[in-house]
């Protein structure tokens, strides 16, 4: 199923016919072109080019800094040299997995959450849990796929029972109401294990992510990182230093927050049109809505039918920690990054049509 699942995903997403609301991806009219493009050519001039130079394991210092300095403003003091650059927040989960867990132990995780964390502990030979665990993986900020944020008392109740946590902060910049919140970083330095990226904001395809660990872990996570890649990719470690440094990026955060939270409220409204019956917590930021669905059906037959349709979504077994776990209704994840505004309503037209045509073929195979 998983490869069905992938191929009609990955089909989907070639088709430009298709309103796509899989993927998590960021819309690409709202990345800073022209900004990057200037950052881009400062970097190409620079005295000794270290943008097309190899570079230490822990990244570009002047980065660094700058990534201090914004995590500072959200209340999180840490040293510049306490960072680590990494090739995209994947490669921070990876490493933070590594250091604090040995094959076969368990991490906790929510019942449902950001998928490829579920692959790389898997392959890492982990056993991810929505039961009690010693290190956890959250995502207190913004969560993904719900978009909730975690509140203070479940913070505070997280931490005094957890040995580490994991924070993936990839959506903190993206909370559609209010200062982006405090990291749970800045309440425990030796117990938290903070990733964090600019993958959801400049752009994906830069891969610039970074990792801070507990200082008794800082050597041995540099190692691994060594040991992976020896460096990110000084180009676009280059074009992120150059752009923070000459840009206003917190007025671009502003820019971002207003558009998602528009497509946002756009997607609602369509889905109270067009699928009345189908439920979702409105998201407090990110890029999606949880879904649940008013039936169960087969998952590979409801996405192939919504592609024929000229739609997609990102199936929702793909979030369950325990696959198959969920035996109720089925769920989805609806993103609007990515989608223009004007076609969101027939996205979820289409939507509406497919999951009709699902059910009702569901429904005939039932009657004997």
């Amino acid at each position: 199923m998983a490869d069905a699942l992938e191929r009609l995903s990955r089909q989907a997403a070639a088709d430009r016919r298709v309103i796509g609301f899989g993927g998590g991806l960021p819309c690409p009219a709202l990345f800073p072109r022209r900004a990057l493009t200037a950052a881009f050519l400062r970097a190409l001039h620079a005295r000794n080019v270290p943008a097309l130079q190899y570079a230490w394991p822990e990244g570009f210092a002047t980065l660094r800094q700058h990534i201090a300095a914004r995590l500072a403003q959200r209340g999180a003091r840490v040293s510049p040299d306490e960072i680590i650059v990494t090739s995209g927040a994947q490669q921070a989960i990876t490493i933070a997995a590594q250091l604090l867990l040995r094959r076969g132990a368990r991490v906790g995780v929510d019942a449902e959450t950001y998928p490829s964390a579920l692959d790389a502990f898997r392959t890492l030979g982990l056993v991810p849990t929505a039961a009690p665990a010693s290190v956890l993986y959250r995502m207190p900020a913004v969560a993904n796929p719900g978009g909730a944020t975690m509140a203070s008392t479940e913070r505070r109740a997280m931490l005094a029972r957890a040995r580490f946590v994991i924070e993936d902060d990839a959506y903190g910049d993206l909370l559609f109401e209010g200062a982006a919140p405090t990291p749970l970083l800045a309440a425990s330095r030796s117990r938290v294990v903070y990733v964090g990226t600019f993958s959801k904001t400049l752009g994906p395809g830069l891969r610039v992510g970074f990792l801070i660990v507990p200082r008794q872990l800082h050597a041995r996570a540099l190692r691994r990182k060594a040991d992976d890649d020896l460096q990110a990719n000084s180009l676009s470690q280059a074009i992120v230093q150059e752009y923070l440094a000459h840009d206003d990026f917190e007025l671009f955060l502003r820019k971002l927050r207003r558009h998602y939270r528009r497509r946002a409220e756009r997607l609602m409204t369509a889905m109270a049109r067009h699928l009345p019956a189908w439920t979702w917590a409105a998201p407090a930021g990110g890029f999606g809505l949880w879904v649940h669905t008013d039936q169960r059906v087969d998952e590979t037959a409801f996405l192939r039918r919504s592609v024929s349709a000229g739609v997609s979504f990102d199936p929702g077994s793909r979030f369950l920690c325990q696959a198959g776990a969920h035996d109720g209704p089925t769920r989805l994840r609806l993103c609007f990054s990515a989608v223009p505004e004007t076609a969101i309503d027939e996205g979820v037209r289409r939507l509406a049509r497919a999951w009709a045509t699902t059910t009702r073929s569901a429904s005939s195979r039932r009657v004997p």
